[in-house]
């Protein structure tokens, strides 16, 4: 099926359906306790890069790549045996020497609280010196890689704002994916505290305006549009309670004008009343299409946040790969945010019947 919003190149030309470029770490999870005061953790892998193709493997069906690097030893290891549940080829993770101690080169952790009511979520990354941080553009053959066929490149502001040369090996790698013919889809995930030590919302712009000039579907939320690129949205407060989308159409067809390679602009929508209950919705928009908007999903019970845009990501790819047209992209986008929101975890662990079925309308009644 094509979608008349964007041209991929046909599965069967094509070794993999995605792509992700990004840090893969470990997420420690104290699950309804504190970091701080917990005596265990449950442990998952999560990346906000490696989440999309995960997604895309697990709950879609399609074929999936991740290109990282990590320390060879017990806890590298470990990433790549979540990596392997995950059905993502790892054959061109970058693996380094370790030298005992991780004085030269690392694994990335997260410690994430999931939040309850007025308990926030809290994410504390430990992921300085890490093997994917050293990463350099020439280190991955990007043409063999791209050469093989792949459909859908996806990477973002996470793992550009790692390293100096983090950004430069974003930009080989897109590069090379628009020689081959591959779509590039980029979400520009805001952390402040990634940027923080390297030169704050000034450097985290520079980097990403640059990069999203190759970029052919671009995603975010409010807070990223404005933190990353500078594009202000009209009457949002400061706690994103009241989300007019109005003022993102207004935002949308801004950063269209501006990024003329842009064919594909999608927002998710959130709206915090607590930590346990969000207002979830998304709005996207494309130069063949127009302006969409999914299903509002008014005070959705969240179990835990963590992951949701990038299963919505997910599932914006996949609508627009495998379905008709954006409204439904961005309707399985939504549906796939917000069932991996009532999961533990990064990562979704919906079924594609699940998502079509919620976007489709349905309703939570049990299954029998």
């Amino acid at each position: 099926m094509t979608n008349p919003s964007l041209t991929t190149r046909p599965a069967a030309e094509c070794r993999y359906d995605v792509v992700a470029l990004g840090e893969v770490m470990l997420r420690l999870d104290p699950g309804d306790r504190r970091v701080r005061t917990t005596r265990s953790f449950d442990v998952w892998e999560g990346g906000g890069e490696y989440n999309v193709a995960r997604g895309l493997r697990r709950a879609f069906g399609l074929r999936g790549a991740i290109v990282t690097a990590l320390a060879d030893n017990e806890v590298g290891r470990l990433v790549e045996d979540f990596m392997l549940t995950g059905g993502l080829d790892t054959s061109w993770v970058q693996w380094r020497e370790y030298d005992g101690i991780g004085r030269t080169v690392r694994n990335g952790l997260n410690f994430t609280e999931r939040g309850f009511g007025v308990r926030g979520a809290v994410g504390v990354s430990d992921r300085g010196n890490t093997a994917v941080s050293q990463l350099k553009p020439e280190d991955v053959d990007w043409d063999a890689l791209f050469g093989s066929g792949v459909r859908w490149l996806h990477t973002g502001g996470i793992f550009a704002a790692l390293s100096e040369s983090a950004a430069d090996v974003a930009e080989a790698a897109m590069t090379a994916a628009k020689k081959h013919g591959t779509v590039v889809s980029y979400d520009l995930n805001y952390r402040p505290s990634l940027w923080k030590g390297i030169g704050g919302v000034e450097r985290a712009r520079e980097v990403n305006r640059r990069l999203a000039q190759h970029v052919d579907v671009m995603i975010g939320n409010e807070e990223d549009f404005t933190a990353s690129l500078g594009f202000e949205v009209e009457g949002v407060d400061e706690n994103l309670t009241d989300l007019d989308t109005g003022a993102f159409r207004t935002m949308i067809g801004t950063a269209a004008e501006a990024y003329p390679n842009f064919q594909v602009i999608a927002t998710t929508l959130r709206g915090v009343r607590s930590a346990s209950r969000n207002d979830w919705g998304a709005i996207a928009w494309s130069r063949a299409e127009g302006f969409v908007e999914a299903t509002h999903r008014a005070d959705l019970e969240i179990f835990d946040r963590v992951g949701g845009g990038d299963s919505f990501a997910s599932g914006l790819a996949y609508g627009l790969m495998e379905l008709g047209s954006l409204q439904e992209a961005v309707e399985y986008g939504a549906a796939h945010g917000a069932l991996a929101m009532t999961t533990p975890g990064d990562t979704t662990t919906a079924t594609l019947a699940e998502v079509a079925k919620l976007a489709g309308g349905g309703s939570a009644r049990v299954q029998r």
